[in-house]
C-alpha cells in the first residue's frame, strides 16, 4: 500500500530525473534558439534518487535510473533540443524496504520531449513534457501523470555545461488511479516532488543563442 506512494514518486523521477531542464530564473535570458553540441544519441544515469509525496511525507529511493535518448546538434535550434525513449528505475523500495516495479512510458513511438526555455551562464532552462507512468507491487497499483490522470506529466529542472548533470526542480506530476489495495497511505491526486542528478553522457553543450 505504501507501495502507491512510492511508485508514485518513483516514476515521477523518470521525468525529472531523465533529462529535465526547467523554469526561467532570474537574470536568465529567454530563448527561441539553441545550439547543441555533439547531439546525436545520449545516455543518463542517477544514483540513489530520491522522491517523496508531498501529501503524506514518505519518500522512496531508487537504487539507480538509467536513461537514453537522443539530443540535436548544431544551431539556430528550435524546440524540443531532445527526446527520451526509454527509462529504467532499478531496485526501488519505499518505507520498510517495499519493493515496487515502475514502468515508464517513454518510448522511441511516444518520446518525452526536451524543451529548453532560458539561458544564463552556462545553465539551461526547460522542460520535460510527455510523462506518464505506472506501479504495481503486492496488490497495490497506480499510475502517475499531471494535473489529471489522463494529462501527461510535466518536470522542470536545470542543466549545467560545466558538469553534464540534469537536476530536477518542480513540475506537476501527480499519482492517478489507486487501487484499493493501496489503503489510504496514498490518494487520487497526490503530488510528488524528486531530488537527485543525472550524468549525461556523452556531454552535451548547450548555449543560446
Amino acid at each position: 500500500m505504501r507501495k502507491v506512494i512510492t511508485a508514485g514518486l518513483v516514476a515521477t523521477a523518470a521525468a525529472a530525473l531523465t533529462v529535465s531542464l526547467g523554469a526561467a530564473s532570474s537574470g536568465a535570458t529567454t530563448a527561441t534558439t539553441w545550439t547543441v553540441q555533439p547531439g546525436g544519441s545520449v545516455t543518463g544515469k542517477a544514483s540513489h534518487p530520491t522522491l517523496k509525496d508531498t501529501a503524506t511525507g514518505t519518500v522512496v529511493t531508487c537504487q539507480a535510473m538509467t536513461t537514453a535518448g537522443t539530443a540535436k546538434s548544431g544551431t539556430g535550434l528550435t524546440n524540443p533540443l531532445g527526446k527520451v525513449t526509454s527509462v529504467t528505475f532499478t531496485n526501488c523500495v519505499g518505507p520498510d524496504s517495499i519493493a515496487l516495479t515502475v514502468t515508464a512510458s517513454a518510448s522511441t513511438a511516444h518520446p518525452w520531449k526536451l524543451d529548453g526555455l532560458s539561458y544564463s551562464n552556462g545553465v539551461t532552462h526547460g522542460k520535460l513534457t510527455g510523462i506518464k507512468g505506472s506501479l504495481s507491487g503486492s496488490g497495490c497499483t497506480a499510475t502517475v501523470a499531471g494535473t489529471t490522470a489522463t494529462t501527461p506529466g510535466m518536470v522542470t529542472g536545470t542543466y549545467t555545461n560545466s558538469t553534464h548533470v540534469l537536476k530536477a526542480s518542480g513540475g506537476n506530476l501527480h499519482i492517478w488511479n489507486v487501487s484499493s489495495g493501496c489503503l489510504n497511505l496514498a490518494k487520487n491526486g497526490d503530488p510528488t516532488t524528486l531530488k537527485g542528478n543525472v550524468k549525461i553522457t556523452p556531454g552535451q553543450t548547450i548555449t543560446s543563442p
